[in-house]
């Protein structure tokens, strides 16, 4: 074909179906445009959201949020505090994470990096106290309020015509358990500190963890309330069947200083069935010794044995605890207690943990005086009870 005739094909008028086709054709090529144009945008958009909210995450996240990126700075930080006493990286961390008391001396010294935290948390959840099976809140306050309602709503069957009882006035008791400072005080030489191959972060670790939960574990049983948390065993007991609000109800073995089968099962059914669903036993190991030899008329043990590893032996298929700050099994003595612990006593908490460094004083070595807040109290009086070692 001749550019003549190319020319005059080219200049000749399209018929409405091949315009309306290249009509659709330019539509679709700008569409996709329009379209590649705001994907582009929308990419953009969400990775500068992105980055902001990486920024915003880091200045509002706490430092004992777990071992997480914004661990890593702190925790160099507070190595090097730990080994030289240099706090200048802490201060930065402290202009940085504003409104948070992350590097104040006079709060008690610097907040522990979030591995160290978790290692002495990990430890404190998994010892034997009286903790594993409490309930445990944390607080920011001095104190945490325990509110019981000791009122029955008023309840009934009622007719289309008839008349409703209204409800009794709700009786309303309020449990304070306040917070005391737990301390451990450590110590190293400033050689040992100077050695790089030495993990000081998990040695301070572990003793932190190890007094902690040695403190802990006898006061949560037999604390007296007095700049410590109050144990179960200090309260006031009972007899069951005289049981009123405020104290603890105990049931009798029978005998002086031996257990038997038959006050077993009436400890079991002194408490009520709303709690036997997440019931367990405490006791001593000497006093486990005693139980695991009792038998029921047909000669089958009571206790059994966990089936598998770090699983928890069972008294009449109830879980034990074996806590060595339980009483020995003697006259007039407390030696078995019996039931939910979570609904019965309260474990508060403050969530940080300080350690304040000090040189000083015991040259040549350096103390390490580690803090935290903790209290604790019976939360309900009717979900415990107590096995009595007496006759009557």
């Amino acid at each position: 074909m001749s550019k003549t005739e190319t020319k005059s094909r080219i200049g000749e008028a399209l018929s409405p179906a091949q315009d309306a086709n290249r009509a659709v054709i330019g539509f679709v090529s700008e569409f996709r445009g329009f379209q590649a144009t705001i994907e582009t945008k929308l990419q953009q958009t969400e990775e500068r959201l992105t980055m902001l909210d990486r920024k915003t995450t880091t200045a509002i996240r706490t430092p004992l949020a777990g071992a997480t990126d914004v661990g890593a700075p702190h925790q160099k930080a507070f190595n090097a505090y730990l080994r030289s006493g240099d706090d200048d990286a802490l201060r930065g961390l402290e202009v940085e994470v504003k409104g948070l008391s992350t590097a104040v001396n006079s709060d008690g010294g610097y907040l522990v990096d979030p591995q160290t935290s978790e290692r002495v948390k990990s430890v404190l959840n998994t010892t034997a106290s009286i903790r594993a099976i409490a309930s445990v809140v944390h607080v920011e306050a001095t104190s945490y309020d325990v509110l019981v309602d000791h009122s029955d709503v008023g309840a009934g069957w009622a007719t289309e015509t008839g008349s409703v009882t209204e409800g009794a006035t709700p009786q309303i008791d309020r449990i304070t358990v306040p917070l005391h400072e737990l301390s451990a005080l450590p110590k190293a030489s400033q050689r040992l500190l100077d050695d790089s191959a030495f993990d000081i972060e998990g040695w301070l670790a572990g003793r932190i963890a190890d007094k902690f939960a040695r403190a802990e574990a006898a006061a949560f049983v037999n604390g007296d309330g007095v700049d410590k948390p109050k144990g179960f065993l200090a309260h006031t007991a009972v007899d069951d069947g005289i049981w009123a609000w405020g104290n603890l109800g105990y049931v009798p073995t029978g005998q002086d200083v031996d257990v038997t089968a038959e006050s077993i099962i009436d400890v079991v059914y002194a408490l009520g069935a709303e709690y036997r669903a997440n019931v367990t036993f405490v006791m001593n190991s000497k006093t486990a010794g005693l139980v695991r030899k009792l038998k029921d008329n047909d000669g089958r043990f009571l206790w059994s044995d966990g089936l598998a590893a770090g699983q928890p032996a069972t008294l009449m298929g109830y879980p034990v605890l074996v806590a060595e700050d339980m009483p020995d099994a003697s006259t007039e003595g407390y030696a078995i207690a019996f039931g939910d612990f979570a609904a019965g006593y309260t474990v508060a908490e403050r969530p940080d943990l300080r350690v304040l460094r000090d040189p000083f004083s015991a040259k040549p070595h350096v103390l390490f005086y580690a803090t935290k807040r903790v209290g604790g109290d019976i939360s309900d009086f009717a979900a415990i009870k107590l096995l009595k070692f007496a006759s009557a």
